[in-house]
């Protein structure tokens, strides 16, 4: 019959240093995805306030071709959300207002790429690290006991080792939350301008309907 406190007691004899070479992987990956979207943000940048003007100058000339054409030159998600909605303007606004929402559903989901891993980073790092911790302190308390009960100063070494664990899976688990929670306050922002310009140009569209001013060319 397999003792399960001698494997587990054999397995923490192995010592927590691949926890810690572990968490040092983790936060290396996490370091690179945090450096891959900062990059892809600013990459894909986009002055709002000017888009949104100019996007209203060309809707109240009635110019969607251009407005088309501005769009499509921007390599932002926001330009691309209402360029697609433009695609069908000649099919109704309904036609506008479904294109609209698959298209942010899909930028969402670019924007999003590779976030949930560096939340889970956020989010498991201290107990891998508090892994390390107890494996460490029973280490300690085996060395102990084979010590006779002497804290020796091999025990308070492993103790201490085990300690650090803990505290390297705080400090990989702080950035890593820290970001995510920026990354998603990104995506909300962008989103929500994409929305803006979106009802813009529903605006436009539904005022023609109404036999407004700005007819499509």
């Amino acid at each position: 019959m397999i003792n399960l406190h001698e494997r587990l007691t054999a397995f923490a004899m192995l010592g927590a240093g691949w926890v810690m070479w572990l968490l040092v992987l983790l936060s290396i990956v996490g370091l690179a995805i945090v450096f891959e979207r900062v990059w892809f943000f600013w990459r894909t940048r986009l002055d709002h306030r000017a888009t949104q003007d100019e996007l209203r100058r060309l809707l109240a000339a009635g110019d969607l071709a251009g407005a088309r054409g501005m769009l499509s030159a921007s390599p932002a998600f926001e330009a691309r959300i209402v360029e697609s909605g433009l695609e069908v303007a000649k099919d109704g606004t309904a036609a506008v207002e479904d294109r609209l929402a698959g298209a942010a559903a899909m930028a969402r989901s670019q924007m999003e790429r590779n976030l949930a891993f560096l939340g889970t980073v956020g989010n498991n790092a201290p107990f891998v690290g508090l892994l390390g911790t107890v494996i460490g302190v029973i280490q300690a308390f085996h060395a102990l006991d084979q010590s006779g009960g002497q804290a020796t100063a091999g025990v308070m070494a492993t103790v201490g080792e085990a300690l650090v664990a803990t505290a390297i899976g705080l400090l990989v688990a702080l950035p890593a939350v820290a970001f995510f929670n920026y990354f998603q306050r990104v995506i909300r922002y962008r989103l929500t301008w994409a929305d803006v310009l979106g009802r813009d140009l529903l605006a436009h569209l539904k005022g023609i309907d109404a036999g407004g001013p700005g007819a499509a060319q």
